[in-house]
């Protein structure tokens, strides 16, 4: 089955190949619908993607939303407002327990840690997580990966989150730095380029990044509704070319190049603070570069949704019903190896 799918994906970048050689791209393009969890540089590849004319190359343009919030994000899928969803991967979880037909698949794993830091009032040049115990921590939203992966760093550290601190998941994620700056919390957790430039106020310091101590898992995901990767097929493997052709950019690139090609997507932030950014995520190592989910993260991630009660201890859920690699390693075999 998996050979006669990938004779398939041969065959379609074949045929799209004759229409990019026929010179019909200006009648060809398209556009693909994206809805993006919030706009980081966590997902740098997405931006370097658009800025640099990848997408563009393979015959598409780019019509780029954020929802602020990976729920808000699935809705977008469900409901047809969005070809492709850029969430955590948990949303597809919960869409297939919740017995949705048409859920969302994952077919690129685009973060493969949490890309949001600890951020405290005071300059704790000495950090221990052990200096938690006690404090109030704005955590982000309950369900949400931030929070979950949160937990699995604190439980690491030996917390019980009910009783060693207070663990705040009450604040929208786009609220969270104003309640910080209004007096709420004594930590709170931030990604680039939003941490970076908290710093730079002056109102707070960057003392850990959250995925070094939670440890891998899949973070966030391109997904798409099962039903759209079966009728566009030649869009996920255009997508799945364009988001590998920027990782392999922003790891050979000069690094003042590749803040260049993430300015527009980010007015209003200074280089320093992306380049700064950029070399935050590359030093926690990020970014997956196999652009596949293995079985073994993707058990990973089903632990933390039971762990955090927002899954059944008892559900079953099963890997490749959620997760399609077959793009990931078509491209990586056919274009990238």
């Amino acid at each position: 089955m998996k050979r006669f799918f990938s004779v398939f994906l041969m065959l379609v970048v074949a045929l799209s190949t004759c229409f990019v050689v026929t010179g019909c791209k200006s009648e060809t393009t398209k556009t693909i619908r994206i809805n993006q969890v919030t706009n980081s540089l966590f997902y740098a590849p997405l931006y370097v993607a658009i800025n640099n004319g990848y997408f563009e190359d393979e015959g598409y343009k780019i019509e780029l939303t954020t929802a602020e919030g990976s729920n808000t994000t699935n809705v977008a899928l469900m409901t047809g407002s969005a070809d492709i969803g850029l969430m955590g991967p948990e949303q597809n979880v919960y869409s297939y327990v919740n017995g949705d037909s048409n859920y969302p698949i994952s077919f690129l794993q685009l973060t493969k840690r949490d890309g949001s830091f600890l951020i405290s009032r005071n300059n704790e040049t000495t950090f221990d997580w052990s200096n938690l115990a006690g404090k109030h921590i704005i955590a982000g939203r309950k369900g949400g990966s931030p929070a979950m992966s949160l937990q699995l760093a604190l439980e690491k550290n030996g917390y019980n989150i009910s009783t060693d601190l207070t663990f705040d998941t009450s604040i929208a994620f786009a609220n969270i730095a104003g309640a910080f700056m209004s007096g709420v919390g004594d930590y709170m957790t931030l990604f680039e380029p939003a941490a970076s430039e908290f710093v730079k106020s002056g109102a707070g310091y960057i003392v850990a990044a959250v995925g070094q101590e939670s440890g891998e898992i899949p973070f966030t995901c391109f997904s798409a509704n099962k039903d759209y990767i079966k009728n566009n097929p030649q869009v996920i493997i255009s997508f799945t070319k364009a988001i590998k052709k920027a990782m392999e950019y922003i790891k050979t690139a000069n690094i003042n190049d590749v803040v260049n090609s993430l300015k527009p997507s980010f007015v209003g932030t200074s280089d320093e603070s992306i380049k700064v950014a950029v070399e935050h995520y590359a030093s926690v190592d990020a970014w997956n570069d196999d652009l596949v989910m293995t079985n073994t993260n993707f058990d990973r991630l089903i632990t933390m949704l039971k762990t955090a009660g927002e899954l059944e201890t008892s559900a079953t859920v099963n890997y490749s019903k959620i997760v399609n690699n077959n793009f990931g390693q078509f491209v990586l075999n056919e274009y990238f190896a």
